[in-house]
């Protein structure tokens, strides 16, 4: 689906001098001479390199869907994640470094979403939100303040993250996959 260069959106998904580009921000800048333009950093989602691209209103770009399938993670085998697709029973073996950064959260047997170019997985994702255990968290200074005062604890799968005071080693807590922040203490 083509689209304009003025429309393009955070989140878009194009195809642009033969790459798939996820576009990362965008900026409108309507200069006093001459036209309007769209300001555009985007990153391969095959080789991870980024760009920084100016497109015209005039100017048209395919806007690509992807298809998306639910997958299980059943191992990691070195530096290859394994994924079984949950219709077929089918193994896929992924890089990790598709992941990036969430793939420490990667638990056994956790739900994943594959997103699909032409029948080739390009990126993987996590649940928003898992559960996991404190391993070590520092001891609350007396006298510190209970308002927004967090401190430092690590998760069982190695993460650091910020917690309030009350947590303490050995809670299990909710954490945002992406922004790698506490939510809330586990049920």
């Amino acid at each position: 689906m083509k689209i304009s260069g003025v429309d393009i959106r955070p989140g878009n998904i194009l195809e642009y001098e033969g790459g798939i580009w996820k576009v990362a921000k965008t900026q409108h800048t309507q200069p006093g001479k001459g036209g309007a333009f769209m300001q555009v950093e985007m990153k391969n989602l095959i080789d991870g390199r980024k760009t920084n691209v100016r497109f015209r209103s005039a100017d048209t770009v395919e806007r690509v869907r992807l298809d998306t399938k639910d997958f299980q993670y059943l191992y990691t085998d070195g530096d290859q994640l394994v994924f079984m697709d949950n219709d077929t029973y089918e193994q896929l073996q992924l890089p990790v470094d598709l992941l990036g950064d969430a793939a420490a959260f990667l638990q056994d047997g956790m739900e994943v979403t594959l997103e699909l170019y032409e029948e080739r997985p390009i990126s993987v994702q996590l649940p928003e939100q898992v559960e996991a255990q404190i391993v070590e968290a520092d001891a609350v200074v007396k006298g510190q303040t209970a308002s927004s005062s967090y401190k430092p604890a690590i998760l069982d799968n190695g993460v650091r993250v910020m917690v309030p005071p009350h947590i303490e080693s050995g809670t299990r807590i909710i954490v945002d996959v992406y922004a790698r922040e506490y939510v809330r203490k586990a049920d």
